[in-house]
């Protein structure tokens, strides 16, 4: 295989591991407002994500500089025609990241409510913005013929991506929420629980109508193939929730994830970002990667490192796999 061919394929696996991971750390941030009925449920929701969101965020900065060493074309286009957009999308992870460290710094009730609302802002709002840049990415933006994209903010704010904004809001918030009912017990589980039936019921139908306009505009083979499956998962993964059976659901949506986002990237390939106005413009895997030694010294490294990195987060979420209950909560804070 073309090693041009072989990074492209990398950097979907790594945006694929960081959606898969961090999605349903989005998801139990925005559920905040939903399954928050006081300050113990909340430390309950955060908890359950506290020991891994940091680990589950660094596979958008390996995937950001595996974009920027393989295809340098591709980054500088991407970072410069979506800075705002970007831009946006940090700041949001930033307010997240602050706000699980200090929201229990002070006892104050007025101090925890500011901090838990720039965590579901920096949820919501990353969540919202990865698939509406990557929805642009498949369909295609103007750029002229130095690569340079053209347009405005405003133009990313089309149909077509919003819907894909939509739908990722709504995938890893029904993600995340399967997630909880796996990782607490009691009333809040099953909260939990129903939450995720009646929002997976309607990702279903928006996850559907994405997938059809992207099939019907851009699709290839592969994308249907995977897209089959992305669906399937999905409505496996609700039925699953509607038992009761919350390690397969959240298995089931896992593989939604990844399928959905590997199919954008099928659908994709092998442009990395078609150019709307004129096709001639547009960077390929071809023309926009790195010379073939850098490739070549790049997947030496990943090659020794990758399996490590998956060894490692797979024992992190062995070790802090036990549920986290309201009493477990109520007793650290009672000493």
């Amino acid at each position: 295989m073309d090693l041009s061919v072989l990074w492209f394929w990398i950097v979907a696996f790594l945006f694929v591991g960081y959606f898969v991971l961090d999605g349903f750390d989005f998801g139990v941030g925005m559920s905040l407002p939903f399954l928050g009925k006081d300050d113990t449920d909340r430390r309950v929701l955060i908890n359950t994500i506290g020991p891994v969101w940091d680990l589950n965020e660094t596979w958008v900065i390996v995937a950001g500089a595996s974009l920027f060493a393989a295809f340098p074309e591709w980054y500088a286009t991407l970072f410069s025609g979506f800075y705002l957009a970007l831009l946006l999308i940090l700041l949001a992870l930033i307010a997240r990241g602050v706000s699980f460290e200090y929201r229990h710094q002070r006892p104050d009730s007025k101090w925890k409510q500011w901090f838990d609302g720039m965590i579901i802002v920096g949820s919501a709002v990353p969540a919202l913005l990865w698939g509406v840049a990557f929805a642009n990415i498949v369909q295609g933006v103007p750029l002229d013929a130095d690569h340079n994209y053209t347009g405005t903010l405003f133009d990313l704010l089309n149909p077509y991506a919003l819907l894909g904004g939509l739908t990722t809001l709504l995938l890893f918030f029904t993600h995340g929420v399967v997630f909880i009912s796996l990782k607490t017990d009691g009333e809040l589980r099953e909260r939990a629980r129903r939450l995720a039936s009646r929002a997976g019921l309607l990702t279903v139908v928006v996850a559907a109508a994405f997938l059809l306009w992207t099939g019907l505009a851009f699709g290839t083979l592969w994308f249907w193939v995977l897209a089959a499956v992305a669906a399937l998962a999905l409505i496996g993964g609700w039925l699953a929730n509607a038992r009761g059976a919350e390690g397969v659901a959240f298995t089931l949506l896992a593989v939604t994830v990844a399928t959905a986002v590997a199919a954008l990237f099928a659908a994709l390939f092998p442009d990395v970002m078609p150019a709307s106005n004129d096709p001639a413009n547009s960077l390929t895997v071809a023309n926009a990667s790195s010379s073939a030694y850098t490739l070549t010294v790049m997947s030496w490294v990943a090659l020794v490192f990758m399996p490590l990195v998956l060894a490692y987060q797979g024992w992190t979420y062995w070790i802090f796999r036990k549920r986290v209950t309201r009493a477990s909560i109520e007793a650290a804070a009672a000493h």
